[in-house]
């Protein structure tokens, strides 16, 4: 049986309206700009976490270079290896704040794949059990059950507090 996952109020968004007039939102986001609304849990020097404006479920992160990159293979051998240590991390904080029973976790590169963002961000989905709902399937509609200002708080904290232990860690 084939499945289906809409998400009908991106479609505006993805067909380029009411999107910030900004040449790139990712960049925007990094340079803080007003235009846009930053929903950032965590920053390095080289990456940027933030809230998925369309979540698929509450904590949907996109991890992002902080450089305008179009293509994962762009990315220096360094950015490679923290790329890989931020998604270990957004799962240890997604399962700290929510107890996902699983992850989805890729990229989109291309307008074919249906990127709908020039830079390349990796998108870490927590799923859950039975999370298609009444209103998902008759009403055609998600209730995001958390408000992403809370959700932003929320990982802030615990990217935060994560971060540090990983760092004492590394300097024993």
């Amino acid at each position: 049986m084939r499945h289906n996952l809409f998400v009908p109020n991106k479609m505006p968004y993805a067909k380029g309206k009411n999107r910030p007039d900004v040449p790139c939102i990712l960049c925007a986001i990094v340079e803080k700009n007003d235009e846009v609304e930053r929903l950032e849990v965590h920053r390095t020097e080289r990456f940027t976490i933030s809230l998925n404006l369309y979540p698929y479920s509450p904590g949907h992160l996109l991890v992002f270079p902080n450089r305008h990159v179009v293509d994962v293979r762009e990315l220096n051998q360094e950015e490679v290896q923290e790329l890989h240590k931020l998604q270990c991390l957004c799962f240890e904080v997604l399962t700290h704040a929510y107890q996902p029973r699983g992850f989805n976790v890729g990229y989109n590169m291309g307008d074919a794949s249906g990127a709908s963002i020039a830079h390349f961000h990796l998108h870490v989905v927590p799923r859950y059990p039975r999370e298609l709902g009444f209103m998902d399937v008759i009403g055609g509609a998600r209730i995001i059950i958390e408000d992403p200002n809370a959700t932003q708080e929320k990982l802030v904290q615990i990217f935060q507090e994560l971060t540090t232990i990983h760092q004492r860690k590394e300097t024993v």
